[in-house]
């Protein structure tokens, strides 16, 4: 922790130049950035507000959508903020005003609405301490609103039926699957559930038996939606409901798609007025959705439809502001007494919270890599960096303070290079998109010597080296892993869609994952992917990873990061970096205000 580094210089890019009185202070210590000052002010003067205390808390509220959280608390923000700039810094010196007087100003506010049925109109809202955005808090209160009426609704479901299908589709009543055989009773049970659990706990093949379940229901067949944040993860989530089993699997969508983006307009086409049309909506990888994409989510779904949203609450969450499966997952429960007795009554436990169980038996990957993640996972550091200096096949640790590419990762690099490689060139796709999940280098950062940048141009000096002739082609040569930078609605590829070139006797032309080849000038926005972020790979699934981990001091380094990185890994994970890096990235889980988890409870 290092003392407020003041931004002296006028020409800073950080520095607000028209900030004055506490909010130049909070900017001078890197606290605001230039436009928390500017968004500030200028609502501040619309709105006819000029007490510093409630422009201060204006402008940290806008900070806080900025870095994800979607209000700030008025009494703890003070010991939970950190620096905008690469390292944290001591805030106590600053200009705090006192918790008590601060609420009772912004309470007296003409920009403040006070208490959650204060009528519409003002730009912030206050309820129980928390300063909302008043945009902000709407969306949290359809979450909230939707979510607990979907609970109060009672599912009228054939108990005999039910038990007669679970029996089917787990007959050995394997131990192993009994939280799998849970989630399925409750997805029958209630109209909303949350399955959670990491990486290769099952949850692909619970969906699949879910979806059985459903449709053995009486009746036609239910009309089934498969979606995900990103179309990686949909091209995903698809691939794996029919490798597990699902005849005539629906084709999955991003999150946009599925509720109809328009180009050009801010709302989607589905909302509270034109619902989805399906009866089951499956959602993976919910940790990426953010508060307000589940806010126009829950709008579009019809009142007696069922949602089932899987993901992992432990990784990274949404870029943007919101936590909301983390906020499910640990939110205290209300009673359900239909969904306690009909589980007793199907000799399953009662006492599902929120419609949330999560799967724990590792079915994908165990050793040292699954136990490190679990260390992670449980802020546990020095039983991680036991772990990583304890030398095994599946986990190594190469430690080091500077920015030093380490032979190892030459190694698999060029390996899977030359893989890649001799597959393009013969056409072989399934062996080219094979070769593309081998290895992955992943980062914290995207520039600087630690991120993306600096090593995708150290891997292209490793290919070179070991593939002389790649320099004998144009940019489209046989081999060019890519990465989609942007939604092509034209293609169905989407922003995060990886492939690879491959040669054809009709030029060079682009293999994705469950699509034919592309030419190459089909493509739009692309670029060459040697090394992605975490949050870029969130979704994804290597052989093996290599994380690199950006110094102790960097704001980005977090116990999600390094779990979410971890994880990627399906056999082999290698962490470069400091032990003073993993031990804070262990010691620091991210932080992200909101009423939802307190207020789910009632």
């Amino acid at each position: 922790m290092t003392g407020p580094v003041l931004l002296d210089d006028p020409h800073d890019a950080r520095a607000a130049r028209s900030a004055a009185g506490v909010l130049a202070a909070f900017n001078a210590a890197g606290v605001l950035e230039p436009a928390d000052v500017h968004v500030a002010t200028r609502v501040a003067r619309l709105g006819g507000e000029s007490a510093d205390d409630v422009v201060l808390a204006l402008a940290l509220t806008v900070r806080g959508i900025r870095l994800g959280s979607v209000c700030v608390d008025l009494a703890a923000v003070r010991g939970t903020v950190l620096g905008a700039g690469d390292e944290p810094v001591d805030v106590s010196d600053l200009p705090w005003p006192d918790p008590a007087a601060w609420t009772a100003a912004c309470v007296a506010s003409p920009l403040v609405a006070d208490g959650p049925d204060a009528p519409d109109g003002r730009p912030l809202r206050l309820v129980d301490g928390l300063l909302y955005l008043e945009r902000y808090w709407r969306q949290e209160e359809v979450v909230r609103t939707e979510l607990t009426a979907r609970a109060d609704t009672p599912a009228t479901v054939d108990l005999d039926r039910l038990r007669t299908g679970l029996h089917r589709l787990f007959a050995d009543r394997d131990p192993r699957e009994e939280r799998q055989r849970l989630a399925a009773a409750v997805a029958a049970l209630r109209p909303v559930t949350v399955l959670a659990g990491g990486p290769g706990t099952g949850k692909t093949t619970t969906v699949a038996k879910i979806l059985a379940l459903l449709r053995d229901r009486p009746g036609a067949p239910p009309r089934i939606a498969l979606a995900a944040p990103t179309g990686k993860a949909a091209a995903r989530l698809q691939e794996a409901v029919r490798e597990a089993g699902v005849d005539d699997v629906p084709t999955a969508s991003t999150l946009h798609r599925l509720l109809g983006w328009q180009p050009g307009r801010s709302r989607f086409r589905h909302d509270r007025y034109d619902r989805l049309p399906f009866d089951v909506i499956v959602v993976d990888e919910t940790s990426m959705v953010s508060l307000t994409m589940m806010a126009r989510l829950l709008d579009a779904v019809r009142p007696d439809a069922r949602l089932v949203l899987v993901g992992d609450p432990d990784q990274l969450a949404s870029v943007e502001a919101g936590a909301v499966l983390g906020d499910l997952a640990r939110a205290p429960g209300r009673p359900e007494p239909h969904l306690d007795a009909a589980l007793t009554a199907l000799d399953l436990p009662a006492g599902v919270v929120n419609g949330v169980v999560t799967l724990d038996h590792v079915w994908r990957f165990r050793g040292t890599v699954a136990a490190f993640a679990r260390a992670v996972q449980a802020g546990d550091a020095d039983a991680a960096v036991d772990l990583l200096r304890g030398g095994t096949d599946d986990l190594e640790f190469v430690e080091t303070e500077s920015a030093a590419a380490p032979d190892a990762v030459r190694a698999d690099v060029v390996d899977a290079g030359i893989a890649l490689a001799a597959a393009a060139r013969h056409t072989d796709v399934p062996a080219a998109l094979a070769a593309l999940e081998r290895h992955r280098v992943l980062c914290g950062h995207r520039r600087g010597p630690y991120g993306v940048a600096r090593w995708s141009r150290e891997i292209e000096r490793w290919l070179g080296d070991a593939l002389p002739e790649l320099a004998e082609h144009d940019e489209w040569y046989p081999g060019r892993p890519v990465l989609v930078t942007a939604n092509d609605y034209d293609t169905g590829l989407y922003n995060g869609d990886t492939g690879v070139v491959v040669a054809t006797p009709d030029g060079p032309r682009v293999a994705f994952p469950g699509r034919s080849l592309l030419a190459p000038s089909r493509l739009a926005e692309v670029a060459t992917v040697h090394a992605m972020t975490v949050h870029r790979g969130q979704g994804s699934q290597f052989a093996r990873v290599t994380v690199v981990l950006p110094p102790a001091e960097s704001p980005l380094l977090t116990r999600e990061l390094l779990y979410t990185a971890v994880t990627r890994a399906r056999t082999f994970v290698r962490v470069v970096g400091s032990e003073a890096a993993v031990r804070a990235a262990v010691g620091r889980p991210v932080s992200r205000a909101s009423g939802l988890r307190h207020r789910l409870s009632g």
